[in-house]
């Protein structure tokens, strides 16, 4: 198979984290805070835009601070939370894009002053509408000042004949179409809103401080338990919630439905359970633990990895996403009767940024080394299944099949906890090309394995996959990367243009 192009992880990229709180005194601490936490969603850049009321000038201000990078090198310096990022309200973002630059103009939250007031928005997911939304709107007049399919929200925001800064955002979210999570700070009020088929996932906290209690607004739970909020619930799917001075009095989150008329059934996207989530997180209001630890047991229910000298299978991950279910899938395949055992035989280094590679190297290897590496003792002579959550383009299953391979196994098997990737994503998720994608240039799961150098290679089933996810009788999931079966419409001429 020809790969047109190398990306430093052969995994599908999760479209950025938002967060965002209100009435909280130290409230950019706590989006900083939030945001580390959320640090795999997005790592070419991160911002936190705050609102505080300038006593003066007698009217709200915002202050913001972004930049390329990782969370803890763009506000590397601790005096911005005390000088410059002030209030008790704030949102944040975590980028990365599909396409596009990294410029700074690019970078989110995204602050405009206008006609109504103030507002900052953040954004995860992808607009399907996006080339018809942007052509109508320049014929109108707007001037886009980043190349994102995010910045649409405000042009639609402004350009709305709605009295108040809620009726704007609801009349905005009516006419953009396509999968996001947002989070809007106004004048006065925290917005959050999930589109109306769920898509991507948002939830609510509490937060007590010494003094009070603000409310908190998330892409996955870790971020909350960083700083110490309680998990109250999940952005329902076609729910827009309003968290105001009000609800600092009573507790009470306002909520608003963004269809009003026949809101569709959910598509939450299945991807965030098999990959993008960290396990300790409630996504969709579900542990995605355990979801993980089941799909690695079902999976050794579907194709256990049997070998006739019943020797011992050391069974390892592809870490990080990998471990959880690998724990299952090797609890089960002993449970069956053929002796498995759970080993730790890849370690991943938690440090490899942008590196140098000189001429002459070769690159995806070289990457895939200093990402991973071998404990050789567990592996050499031994029977050995490796366990991953999906391959995508296959270069990086290639390569570390490769080097495990030198470290001389006995047999070398691979199992992966969800079915082929045959399909792109318009949704949030950077999944490449249908041409790209290495299900799509085989037949069968023998000829892949093939390709990737392993002795046998088994998928999970879409149906039991759809079995092993929560309440999948009443509430619907999107896995057209598996399918085809896009929930939302695509536009005639969308490229993945949409970016965040």
């Amino acid at each position: 198979m020809k790969i047109k192009s190398f990306r430093e992880i052969d995994k599908p990229k999760s479209n950025c984290g938002v967060f965002g709180i209100y009435g909280h005194p130290k409230a950019s601490l706590m989006a900083y805070y939030g945001l580390f936490s959320m640090q795999h969603r997005g790592q070419e850049a991160a911002g936190i835009t705050s609102f505080y009321y300038d006593t003066k000038k007698k009217k709200n201000r915002f202050a913001y601070n972004k930049g390329t990078g990782l969370v803890s090198e763009v506000f590397a310096d601790p005096s911005v939370f005390d000088n410059v990022l002030i209030g008790k309200s704030a949102i944040a973002h975590n980028r990365y894009s599909t396409t596009g630059s990294t410029t700074r103009a690019n970078i989110q939250p995204f602050n405009m002053i206008y006609k109504s007031g103030l507002i900052s928005l953040a954004h995860n997911g992808n607009l399907t509408n996006t080339t018809q939304l942007r052509n109508d709107l320049q014929e109108q007049g707007s001037i886009f000042q980043t190349t994102t399919d995010s910045e649409l929200f405000l042009h639609l925001i402004a350009h709305s004949k709605k009295n108040t800064q809620l009726e704007q955002i609801h009349e905005a979210l009516n006419i953009a179409k396509g999968a996001y999570s947002l989070v809007v700070l106004t004048d006065d009020a925290l917005v959050g809103a999930r589109d109306p088929f769920g898509v991507r996932p948002l939830s609510i906290g509490k937060l007590d401080y010494d003094g009070g209690t603000s409310y908190v607004l998330a892409s996955e739970t870790c971020a909350f338990d960083i700083i110490g909020a309680e998990y109250l619930r999940t952005v329902n799917h076609n729910e827009i919630v309003v968290i105001d001075n009000d609800t600092l009095q009573t507790g009470e989150i306002k909520s608003y439905k963004i269809w009003e008329k026949d809101p569709p059934q959910s598509k939450h996207c299945i991807f965030e359970y098999i990959y993008f989530a960290r396990p300790d997180s409630k996504i969709f209001g579900e542990n995605v633990d355990k979801i993980r630890r089941k799909l690695g047991k079902v999976l050794a229910e579907e194709h256990p990895v049997i070998k006739d000298d019943d020797e011992k299978v050391n069974v390892i991950a592809v870490p990080d996403s990998g471990n959880t279910a690998t724990l299952g899938f090797a609890t089960e395949n002993n449970k069956l009767n053929y002796p498995t055992k759970f080993e730790f035989g890849l370690i991943r280094s938690h440090y490899v940024g942008r590196s140098f590679i000189s001429p002459g190297q070769d690159a995806r290897e070289l990457k895939v080394k200093m990402k991973f590496n071998l404990v050789k003792g567990i592996i050499e002579g031994r029977h050995i299944t490796l366990v991953d959550d999906s391959i995508v383009r296959g270069t990086t299953s290639m390569i570390l099949v490769k080097l495990i391979r030198e470290a001389n196994p006995k047999s070398l098997d691979m199992r992966i906890t969800s079915p082929p990737v045959k399909f792109p994503c318009y949704y949030g998720m950077d999944f490449p090309s249908k041409e790209e994608l290495i299900a799509n240039h085989h037949q069968s799961e023998e000829e892949i394995g093939k390709e990737i150098g392993v002795d046998s290679l088994k998928y999970l089933s879409i149906k039991k996959l759809m079995e092993i996810i929560p309440n999948g009788g009443r509430i619907g999931y999107c896995n057209a990367c598996f399918t085809g079966d896009y929930p939302i419409p695509i536009e005639e001429n969308s490229t993945k243009l949409s970016t965040e």
